[in-house]
């Protein structure tokens, strides 16, 4: 029995052994590299790879960087004012680059707060209907306030207001024209009323007079005659074709540009003389202005000319008008600040006696 158990054993230790030797012949077999490998490792050194990662990564560079110059030309390119039209945040930017097609996303970008701004008060186009317009709070373009005391209010509309008098229609060059008032109403952007007129194919708003109302015929003339002409309320003419005297409003101070002067209700100005082509107006001011005897009035008074005596009530109503109340912290000063002013007590006059002598150069009274 135990010689049989040996056999056992030394089978099982001959099997293990050969199967040893037949695990190593793969490994070594495999160790042994074959003629073609070789070849390859020998043209492929280690060193080429990252040949190719460093041209990939300078290619991955150049293309982020044509990419990023895209998009802020056309970043730029939106924020300048020659371009109105805004860069929209879908825009897709097509660089090529060894023949591939890379696309991008555009810059979300805004165009600049001139461009977003309705510029009602350059409207180029004539017209009556009534112009919304935006409150300012005071404000100048930059944000600050410039004007204190304004802000709030009641929403108003602008009527364009023609303050050329003389405006030929394209038919009837240098001659007299006719106007037909159609309305007299009031308007919220200025003290005076103001009236629309109607004459051949156009309409427009002017600066009412005194007695103006719906229905009546005012002349617009720009010729000056030898004689001074007899104007009615309302009348348009040059100031050397008026007689002296003569109360305007809605003064011209250079010829075609537009009333200037006297346009607030109830104001009216005087013709004092005329001298070499010039004449010379009194302002409601009282002060004396001389202009060329070409620019354009108005012949009578500024319409509402109870503007100054209407009252107000109560500060609520300044609120509605878009004034605002001054700082609480500015007090005026009263009649204790500042320098008191007395009179002079009377002056004393004495006079020498008549009893008197001289002793030397001495003059003794008695």
């Amino acid at each position: 029995m135990k010689q049989d158990r040996n056999k056992e054993e030394e089978e099982e230790e001959e099997d293990g052994s050969c199967s040893q030797d037949d695990g190593d012949l793969p490994t070594a077999l495999s160790e042994q590299p074959t003629s073609a490998q070789g070849a390859h490792q020998e043209a492929a050194p280690p060193t080429v790879r990252g040949e190719q990662r460093s041209v990939e990564e300078q290619l991955y560079q150049e293309v982020v960087a044509m990419m990023a110059v895209s998009c802020l030309s056309r970043a730029l390119r939106g924020l300048t004012l020659s371009q109105p039209a805004l860069l929209s945040s879908q825009a897709v930017a097509q660089t090529s680059v060894c023949g591939t097609a890379v696309q991008c996303r555009g810059f979300l970008t805004t165009a600049s707060l001139e461009q977003n701004r309705s510029f009602w008060k350059q409207r180029e186009k004539y017209s009556i209907k009534p112009m919304g317009m935006k409150k300012t709070g005071g404000r100048d373009h930059s944000g600050r306030i410039r004007t204190h005391g304004i802000g709030g209010g009641h929403k108003q509309k602008y009527r364009w207001i023609d303050f050329q008098r003389l405006r030929y229609e394209p038919d009837g060059e240098n001659q007299p024209f006719e106007e037909k008032v159609v309305e007299v109403r009031y308007d919220p952007c200025r003290s005076a009323d103001i009236a629309l007129v109607a004459g051949g194919n156009r309409k427009r708003w002017i600066i009412a007079t005194e007695t103006m109302k719906a229905g009546d015929v005012i002349k617009t003339s720009g010729l000056i005659g030898r004689m001074a002409v007899s104007a009615n309320e309302g009348d348009a003419y040059p100031l050397g074709a008026l007689p002296v005297g003569t109360l305007v409003n809605n003064l011209e101070i250079q010829p075609g540009k537009g009333s200037e002067y006297i346009r607030a209700a109830g104001t009216s100005g005087v013709l004092l003389r005329k001298v070499n082509g010039t004449a010379i107006i009194q302002l409601p001011s009282k002060q004396q202005v001389q202009v060329l005897e070409t620019c354009m009035v108005t012949v009578g008074r500024v319409s509402n000319i109870d503007h100054n005596k209407q009252i107000i009530g109560k500060a609520g109503r300044n609120r509605w008008f878009g004034v605002r109340p001054s700082s609480g912290l500015w007090q005026r000063k009263g009649g204790w600040a500042g320098r008191k002013i007395k009179p002079l007590p009377p002056m004393k006059i004495r006079f020498p006696q008549e009893n008197y002598y001289c002793r030397g150069a001495c003059w003794l009274f008695l």
